[in-house]
């Protein structure tokens, strides 16, 4: 935001008010002040107080309160001269104020604003195109969505970090989703395929872990090329991310175009699931099966059905392995080595996976 336009309304509080008035930035460095010898102090241990998601902080004779809060960061904070309680009130007066201003500012004349509010549905798709000419976007331009999801602790400084690896701020935009989200909007090569998109990811990962010692889960969506279907691709890359979590555990980069059958599964009700399992495991559940029976029918999938080869992953003699298949065909119904009886016996597999993670949730 321009700090012109905060300048200007300090000092119009500061004859309303009779009493200092001012905005500090991210870094706790003094933006605009109605004492202009103030400016370009910085203000840390204010902003370490704000940090802590404290509405209000009293240091130093000065009463500040978060004007804007970028994830877990404040943005701006607003201060006022005293410690009274009319310093209180001028104070939140002024965020009321100068959030509306903001607003205004950030909805007319900033990108990454206009970017997170066509993701998030806060645009008529009827003003999408009209906006985008006013701020000057490049039409049918190829993007992608990432979607970097923390996995343990949260830190102040991860926004920050992911938009270093991206400097161009006028075609490449790191937002905020929520409090463990953070969706990166890049401008891709209209050729641009999946390993492209992969090693991407792969940089944003590493940077992650290392910079912040973090561990974090990367959902991409498919690439989009008009501004209103980046709203789709962010829901597709939280949809990698949700399917991934269920069916592809070890992995922490999920692409939404290379989640096969579990994207299908995932979008069922559970009624029909349940109702699915109970039909193809009619003659007995797969719950009757023991551990070292379901370690088998993994490996045989593993192994594209493939006896000889289970057989030598298993360390097991071929004729082990089919006396087993035939212990499941007598319980299940289902001939693993049937074509037709495998899709629907791996299918079933993944249902039941899926349903399990659904009735976890419950639990939470």
């Amino acid at each position: 935001m321009s700090r012109r336009l905060f300048q200007g309304l300090v000092l119009q509080m500061k004859e309303a008010v009779n009493r200092t008035v001012g905005v500090i930035d991210a870094d706790g460095a003094v933006i605009a002040c109605s004492d202009l010898n103030m400016i370009g102090q910085v203000h840390e241990e204010a902003v370490e107080i704000l940090n802590e998601s404290a509405e209000t902080a009293v240091v130093n004779g000065l009463t500040y309160k978060s004007l804007a809060i970028t994830g877990i960061r404040i943005e701006y904070a607003v201060f006022v001269e005293g410690d009274d309680v009319i310093a209180h009130d001028n104070c939140a007066m002024a965020v009321v104020a100068m959030n509306g201003v903001k607003q205004y500012y950030d909805e007319k004349y900033d990108k990454a604003t206009f970017i997170k509010n066509i993701m998030l549905d806060n645009v008529l798709p009827g003003d999408i195109h009209i906006k985008a000419k006013e701020l000057h976007f490049g039409s049918d331009v190829p993007r992608a969505v990432f979607l970097v999801r923390m996995t343990d602790r949260l830190d102040v400084a991860t926004n920050d970090v992911i938009s270093s690896l991206f400097p161009d701020k006028q075609r490449d935009f790191v937002i905020a989703i929520n409090e463990s989200d953070v969706a990166i909007v890049k401008e891709v090569k209209a050729n641009c395929d999946i390993k492209d998109l992969r090693k991407i990811a792969k940089g944003i990962e590493d940077t992650v872990s290392t910079e912040l010692f973090l561990k974090c889960v990367i959902g991409i969506g498919t690439v989009v090329t008009q501004l209103k279907d980046l709203a789709r691709a962010l829901k597709e890359a939280q949809v990698a991310i949700d399917v991934g979590r269920v069916f592809e555990q070890d992995k922490t980069i999920i692409n939404y175009e290379n989640l096969g059958i579990g994207r299908l599964i995932y979008q069922l009700p559970t009624t029909l699931c349940r109702m699915f399992l109970s039909e193809v495991f009619r003659r007995g559940s797969v719950d009757m099966l023991d551990q070292e029976t379901l370690l088998t029918i993994y490996k045989f999938f593993e192994n594209n059905l493939n006896v000889s080869e289970t057989s030598r992953k298993l360390f097991v003699h071929r004729n082990t392995l089919v006396y087993r298949l035939e212990k499941i065909k007598k319980i299940t119904g289902l001939d693993l080595r049937e074509f037709d009886h495998a899709i629907v016996f791996k299918v079933a597999l993944m249902v039941r996976q899926y349903l399990g993670s659904r009735d976890n949730q419950d639990l939470i």
